[in-house]
């Protein structure tokens, strides 16, 4: 979370079976550790998920499932608009899980649900002494940076359109840009560490730019000094801390009107000559 490094990817079909982001989230569980925080949305606020990383020692704060209606009315009052509640076990056993899986998972579980702002948070950090109502939200708003990291690989590193031509290349062009936002990630913590500053203030374009001008002008061979100059370079320019963003899911420019290019460029440019543009 501090450094923005992405630490395990799990990838799927398009369409059928083992396509849901669930389903591709329980082949990455290794990836947890104990002592760690899942932090992410209302899609994955359900009881099978917080039991399994319960079950691993894996904290959970997710934003309420909005199919759940929440009462705090009931439960045990831990101060204004936070309880602690009880989750029983569904009685219906999903598709992807063996009856064995099923039986060995608690009959209920204990979690705690706090509003904050206009959210409802669910969390099994259970007690408000040891993490506050306050702590909990300004954990839960950390999490835009998961779209910052996605916006960074996407668009920034521009993986939006991958070029390759089979699955498996695809997959390995994927990786690529794994590897290649990791690296940036690097050498963003450390030109936060040697300027004393968190790595998240840093600007992942700016590194990105600094890095390829660096490596252009063939800058690197040039030892410590060369590389301490980057890392101070990379430090001086700081990003805005604008907590509570809110960005519209829209496209700002309307699109182009020319139809989709369907077949090999080649034989589209033979077709225009022969017959001229439609």
């Amino acid at each position: 979370m501090s450094t923005g490094a992405l630490l395990d990817a799990a990838m799927g079909p398009f369409t059928g079976k083992g396509t849901s982001e669930l389903g591709l989230l329980r082949q990455i569980a290794g990836a947890f550790s104990p002592g760690d925080v899942m932090l992410a949305d209302a899609f994955y606020c359900n009881y099978f998920l917080i039991a399994a990383l319960q079950r691993s020692g894996v904290d959970v704060l997710f934003s309420q499932n909005g199919a759940r209606i929440t009462d705090f009315r009931r439960g045990q009052r831990l101060g204004t608009r936070d309880h602690q509640v009880i989750w029983p076990k569904p009685k219906a056993r999903p598709d992807w899980m063996s009856a064995q899986e099923y039986a060995a998972l608690p009959e209920q579980l204990t979690l705690r649900e706090v509003k904050v702002g206009k959210k409802i948070l669910v969390t099994s950090f259970l007690s408000p002494r040891a993490v506050s109502k306050t702590a909990l939200g300004a954990l839960f708003r950390q999490r835009w940076h998961v779209e910052l990291d996605l916006r960074a690989i996407k668009t920034t590193l521009q993986m939006a359109d991958l070029s390759c031509n089979t699955p498996e290349m695809n997959e390995k062009e994927v990786w690529v840009h794994f590897l290649a936002y990791n690296l940036i990630r690097l050498l963003m913590a450390q030109a936060a560490q040697r300027a004393a500053v968190h790595p998240r203030t840093l600007s992942f374009k700016h590194t990105l730019q600094l890095w390829s001008e660096w490596t252009t002008r063939r800058l690197c061979p040039h030892g410590d000094a060369s590389t301490e100059l980057l890392f101070t370079l990379i430090g001086q320019l700081r990003v805005g801390n604008r907590p509570g963003r809110i960005e519209p899911r829209a496209r700002k420019r309307r699109p182009k009107s020319y139809p989709w290019l369907k077949i090999p460029r080649a034989q589209a440019r033979a077709e225009i000559a022969a017959y001229g543009h439609a």
